[in-house]
């Protein structure tokens, strides 16, 4: 799969609401209750991060789940990619890019969401044919101003910014013309996952799906 094929893909992806939870899940038995509270509240992107031991059993419990797009973030290795793939698995988000990553997701068949923070990056990725990339760390790296300013001179790439996005400055990324989608994890707090609140996410997941873009 193509650099170019994989951004089709992930634009397709990206383009089913305007936010792609983004989930850090620490028991992976309620990972399928929170797949079906998110998609039936209109959030059918999940990702879901590797940054805990239950990430991958996670993404195997949540692939089941009818209606989801399961997808594994903070890919950062080769290895990440396989394992990810091996899980279930139908997209990755990494928070840079390397030339290893890339030719793993391209050999893996892994639509990848690579992140980028400046200019430089973003024309390095798009050299190698992506044209949706993820922005990261969002709000670190000057939020949505300065991301407005890349589009400027890069209208070609459109991303989805990830990292310090809220309900308080959800509406600044979404309103930009370069902007396809946003990765957020309000919509699934940590305290309503522990007590498998699942309507209190579903509705967090409606009033995210009825955002504006």
């Amino acid at each position: 799969m193509t650099p170019e094929e994989q951004s089709r893909r992930a634009a397709d992806i990206c383009a089913k609401a305007p936010v792609v939870p983004v989930l850090v899940i620490e028991d992976a038995a309620k990972a399928a209750d929170l797949a079906r509270a998110l998609i039936a509240g209109g959030l059918p992107a999940l990702e879901v991060t590797l940054r805990t031991p239950a990430a991958l059993d996670a993404i195997r419990a949540m692939a089941g789940v009818p209606g989801g797009i399961v997808g594994a973030g903070t890919l950062l290795t080769p290895e990440d990619v396989k394992a990810a793939k091996a899980a279930g698995a139908t997209f990755g988000v990494s928070p840079g890019a390397t030339d290893r990553l890339v030719q793993a997701s391209i050999d893996e068949d892994l639509p990848l969401l690579p992140g980028a923070a400046t200019a430089t990056e973003v024309m390095a990725l798009l050299e190698k044919g992506y044209t949706i990339q993820k922005f990261f760390p969002a709000e670190a790296s000057g939020g949505a101003k300065a991301l407005s300013a890349i589009g400027a001179p890069i209208p070609q790439v459109r991303f989805c910014p990830t990292g310090g996005v809220s309900p308080k400055n959800v509406g600044d990324y979404l309103s930009l013309s370069n902007v396809i989608c946003v990765g957020g994890s309000w919509v699934a707090p940590k305290d309503m996952v522990a007590t498998g609140d699942w309507a209190g996410i579903e509705a967090l997941a409606r009033e995210a799906a009825a955002l504006a873009r």
